[in-house]
């Protein structure tokens, strides 16, 4: 893919997401909003946690892209891997999980997690926005261009702080509020509550370092081409000195 169809691409993903993102900020002013968000909130919920976050890698990637284009240079390493570090241990596997996790619940029982009633509030193309749409954006990623994985310790731990987060805002706000986020929650005992939330992790790691193999199976030959390069600039810069 040329550097301008992915700047012009990024450019308008993130259009996407700042009109989803505001659409939902303003459906949570209106009435029957207003019920749905009771209880803690519209940032209760992953799936719109999650637009947030997509909303900001995409962000960071369009001003990669286009500091990049103005700039002339090659690498801005701070903002790039930022941008590498965003997608690798977080918009990829948390969008998938959202993908995965709510349509595997939805046709099982999808009163668990989406009741009928929220059919009447929330129109089927922000259902398929919020929960389909987030999956193939994240796979044309990956095919786009490559992203270099940090050491599997820094992201999974980056990945684990971010679930343990969430988790205590559940827990926080069912304290408050007597009302689980998801009416899933409610069927589990305290145990089953712990299992649950390890197993949701554990399945979100392997996300993780799916991402990774299909980064890897993708761009192979870019990371050892790369490699060669920066070998043989060192072996020029060798001789240069001597």
């Amino acid at each position: 893919m040329t550097k301008t169809f992915t700047c012009m691409y990024h450019i308008l993903v993130l259009n996407w997401f700042i009109f989803l993102n505001l659409y939902i900020s303003q459906l949570g002013r209106k009435k029957d909003g207003s019920r749905l968000f009771a209880n803690g909130g519209q940032w209760k919920y992953l799936t719109i946690l999650n637009l947030l976050l997509q909303n900001i890698f995409y962000g960071v990637a369009c001003l990669d892209d286009v500091l990049k284009r103005i700039s002339g240079r090659k690498d801005i390493k701070f903002l790039t891997a930022f941008r590498d570090l965003l997608f690798t241990a977080l918009a990829f596997p948390i969008s998938t999980f959202v993908f995965l996790g709510f349509w595997t619940l939805f046709h099982y029982n999808r009163e668990l997690i989406y009741p009928r009633v929220l059919d009447s509030i929330l129109p089927v193309w922000l259902n398929h926005a919020m929960h389909t749409s987030i999956l193939p954006f994240s796979l044309v990623e990956v095919i786009l261009r490559p992203y270099r994985y940090p050491s599997k310790k820094t992201g999974l731990s980056l990945l684990a702080a971010s679930a343990l987060a969430y988790i205590s805002r559940v827990l926080w706000n069912y304290i408050k509020t007597g009302a689980w986020v998801y009416p899933v929650l409610e069927k589990f005992s305290p145990l089953g509550l712990a299992a649950f939330f390890f197993l949701s992790y554990i399945f979100t790691a392997n996300l993780y370092l799916l991402g990774e193999k299909l980064n890897h199976w993708k761009w192979v030959g870019k990371y050892e081409e790369d490699s060669q390069k920066d070998s043989n600039k060192k072996c020029s810069q060798a001789f240069e000195v001597t």
